[in-house]
């Protein structure tokens, strides 16, 4: 499985929000301060609101902040809101139909590993990986 850009950007904004606590974050600071273009950013945060882990403030005072404490906020649920299902391989996303699958050999393994990946992104919070880098 590769992560993508858009991944580990979605990531850093969320570790950013973090940092800041309560306080609405301009995506422009965020921007400037995490060295991503102020379009894209503009791209990743779309999906990280509609999934509810950001709130949104228009206005002279606007801004970002989370939806819920760096606590409660897993970087599971970050990755699915911009990227949608982890699955190691194709054939195990939910609406897959694997005409081979009652005959594939491989098909433990590659099990084992997409249930490894997603309790270890689901176990892992935004307040670890912010934690993480602080030290």
């Amino acid at each position: 499985m590769k992560f993508s850009t858009r991944d580990r950007y979605a990531l850093r904004l969320m570790a950013e929000l973090a940092h800041h606590g309560d306080t609405l974050v301009p995506l422009k600071e965020i921007s400037d301060t995490q060295q991503i273009s102020l379009k894209y950013l503009e791209q990743i945060i779309t999906p990280l609101t509609k999934a509810g882990l950001v709130i949104s403030v228009r206005g002279a005072q606007g801004g970002y902040r989370l939806a819920r404490p760096d606590t409660e906020i897993t970087a599971g649920e970050i990755l699915r809101a911009v990227e949608g299902e982890l699955t190691a391989i194709p054939c195990l996303g939910a609406n897959v139909e694997c005409p081979r699958r009652d005959q594939c050999q491989t098909l433990g393994f590659w099990c084992g590993l997409n249930d490894l990946i997603n309790q270890y992104v689901d176990h892992i919070t935004l307040a670890q990986l912010r934690a993480a880098n602080e030290t």
